[in-house]
């Protein structure tokens, strides 16, 4: 049967629209809002108690209600009494072999890329991992300082400090702490408050193009920065300060033959070897357990720190780790808001919430990676939240670092064998007991041998550049191209914080871009029916009335799609569906009728509804006849609020395009 033949072709006049809309909204709302507080409160919140028995049961009801919200809010308290013994075994391997890479890795970043004490990596690596172990959604989640974060931080001490007479001094590092102590507190309070205020969406505003070319641009910084003491150049950078990473690669082509201390290189690029070739063997070997769970890094450290005490390496100009004081403050614990600190407040705040997005992709990446793995869900709100008290509760440790979910800790820790956070819980107390016992192991272990260790990170980080790059040029697809090589060469030239706020401004751009186009075609109809089609799409249409232009607006309208839908309605009354150049001679003659297809519009906000009105105004004023049709129960309730029944008139609006076009033809 054809479409609308067997429908009242009668118009929706604005009082019988009124009505139906007045009980359409019933329906949908008062009615719909009592039906979900009535289920509510029979699950949670029963009727008042008219007997003792009564009561009871209501306060065992709300009770458990309340349970349920924290155990909701508060996971650690729903799978820490429930724990099974039968994870016991995989989680306390997983946490074992974490921390065997944890400790050094902390202990590099710390040293050579936040330019802090081997101290400051150890508790960032085992307090926030404490704290979202008991909030964190994700069982495999590791958190403790990242290369990229750690870097960030790294350059802000640097820039601030770049005018102390001198930055090792008590009083340079002092500032130092201040400064990373102020940044994790911001960090901590930024990332909370994204999640409390559901904002962990904004990870799908960001291009996988501006990531890479981040990513690519953090490995290519690392590794520049980390050349420098594996040559033993670290003296001499001193004195000349090279600011930008092009200046310190033209630093390391000019200085490298001359003045590299050979001792360290030698020792510098054997360690790298080593790490490179281990990781090699667990590649072929991964069937074998014992083999793939090598901790290649500890064994490094362990066997350097071994060979450095055992040859004095340290009289060679080889640069070691050295006596680690366990208390440099007062106390462990102080209350960040302090004066020394805050007098960095206004200088950390762009740093802070740089951070917070780097940190935050990074994490719920590896999250998702887990929770899609492993067969359970997680939620980016949360993850907010506990990621930032964690890194609130760590701040109130003098000069911690931020601390973040790594995608590759994370795999590591769930191929082991993790299957709950006790996994970071073990890692986190495993580092603890490091932290307190073990660092007066490491005095001769060498400076460049931790240098190496992070450039073992940069392979894994460039590993995917050289793909992304090959598919984007095979996809034509330009403009992600040019958005990851502004990211990377704005970094590169400049520094990070620049590459990527430019990048971030670009990507909001584009998506700002291309939400302000309203999605519309034109239909036509399907020859001997009432069907009407997109006339791009399907070569039969046709528009068999002349003057009479038929649009189907193809999603909901809201203030940023209908800025521009008076232009592109005349584009689409001239030109039609292709692409044209206004300076182009029209290809179609004015409109006389216009009908609007309004199936796909659910809903519509109040200017979208106050431009739309505009609109109606302007073709009334050209006498061009307007039709509304397919309107749904939202955009029918704003209509008639609005006037617009009131300005185009009863008949204006119909059932279904059939309808119209019927008084169309009628000449009605």
């Amino acid at each position: 049967m054809p479409q609308g033949s067997h429908l009242t072709s009668r118009p929706l006049d604005p009082s019988s629209s009124a009505a139906s809309t007045s009980s359409l909204m019933d329906i949908d709302g008062v009615v719909g809002e009592a039906t979900i507080t009535d289920v509510e409160r029979g699950r949670d919140q029963p009727e008042a108690p008219d007997s003792i028995s009564d009561l009871a049961s209501f306060q065992k009801t709300r009770g458990s209600k309340y349970t349920k919200r924290i155990k909701y809010y508060i996971p650690g308290i729903a799978w820490i009494p429930n724990y099974s013994l039968a994870f016991l075994g995989g989680d306390v391997l997983a946490g074992l072999t974490v921390a065997s890479m944890l400790i050094p890795q902390s202990v590099s970043y710390a040293t050579s890329l936040a330019q802090m004490s081997p101290l400051t990596g150890l508790f960032s690596a085992s307090i926030p991992g404490i704290v979202y172990a008991f909030l964190g959604t994700c069982r495999q989640l590791n958190v403790a300082p990242e290369a990229a974060v750690s870097l960030l931080v790294g350059q802000a001490v640097g820039d601030i400090l770049l005018g102390h007479p001198d930055p090792h001094s008590e009083a340079g590092i002092a500032a130092s702490i201040a400064i990373s102590t102020i940044l994790t507190m911001q960090v901590g309070i930024f990332s909370f408050l994204l999640g409390f205020f559901r904002l962990g969406f904004i990870d799908v505003v960001l291009s996988r193009a501006l990531l890479r070319g981040f990513i690519s641009a953090i490995a290519v910084v690392i590794l520049t920065e980390q050349l420098v003491p594996m040559f033993g150049l670290t003296p001499l950078m001193h004195q000349l300060h090279p600011e930008s990473t092009l200046d310190k690669v033209l630093f390391l082509l000019e200085h490298v033959v001359p003045s590299a201390n050979l001792t360290t290189t030698v020792i510098s690029f054997s360690a790298l070897a080593v790490l490179i070739g281990l990781r090699m063997i667990k590649g072929v070997f991964q069937k074998y357990w014992w083999i793939y769970r090598l901790p290649e890094v500890l064994i490094v450290v362990v066997l350097s720190t071994f060979l450095s005490d055992e040859f004095n390496w340290d009289q060679d100009g080889v640069e070691v780790l050295g006596a680690v004081p366990i208390t440099s403050m007062k106390s462990f614990i102080q209350i960040p808001l302090q004066a020394a600190n805050l007098k960095y407040l206004r200088r950390t705040t762009s740093t802070a919430m740089l951070i917070c997005v780097v940190g935050f992709l990074d994490s719920i990446v590896a999250a998702k990676q887990n929770a899609s793995r492993f067969g359970y869900s997680i939620s980016p709100n949360r993850e907010l939240v506990a990621l930032g008290a964690s890194n609130l509760a760590a701040s109130f440790i003098p000069g911690t670092l931020p601390a973040w979910g790594s995608i590759t800790r994370s795999q590591i820790n769930g191929d082991v064998g993790a299957r709950t956070q006790m996994a970071s819980l073990i890692c986190s107390f495993v580092v603890l007991l490091a932290t307190f016992f073990l660092l007066p192991w490491l005095y001769y272990l060498p400076k460049c041998v931790l240098s190496a260790i992070i450039c073992l990170v940069v392979f894994s980080l460039l590993r995917e550049g050289p793909h992304d790059v090959a598919y984007y040029w095979k996809m034509s697809a330009w403009v992600d191209l040019s958005l990851m090589f502004l990211t990377f060469f704005c970094a590169i030239v400049w520094n990070i914080e620049v590459g990527i706020m430019l990048s971030l401004i670009a990507s909001l751009l584009l998506v700002v871009h291309r939400s302000s186009k309203t999605r519309m075609t034109i239909l036509g109809r399907i020859p001997g029916t009432e069907r009407w089609k997109p006339i791009n799409e399907n070569p039969e249409a046709e528009e068999d009335v002349s003057g009479a232009l038929i649009v189907r607006i193809r999603e909901n309208l809201d203030f940023a799609n209908t800025a521009q839908l008076k232009e592109r309605l005349r584009r689409l009354e001239l030109y039609g569906v292709g692409k044209s150049h206004p300076s182009e001679e029209p290809r179609r003659q004015q409109a006389t009728v216009l009908v609007f297809h309004m199936a796909d519009v659910e809903t519509c906000d109040a200017s979208a509804v106050e431009m739309f009105y505009e609109l109606c105004e302007e073709y009334k004023s050209r006498h061009v006849r307007l039709f509304v049709t397919h309107l749904r129960p939202r955009p029918l309730a704003m209509f008639s609020k609005a006037g617009i029944f009131d300005l185009l008139g009863d008949e204006a609006f119909q059932l279904n395009v059939a309808d119209a076009m019927t008084r169309v033809e009628g000449g009605r």
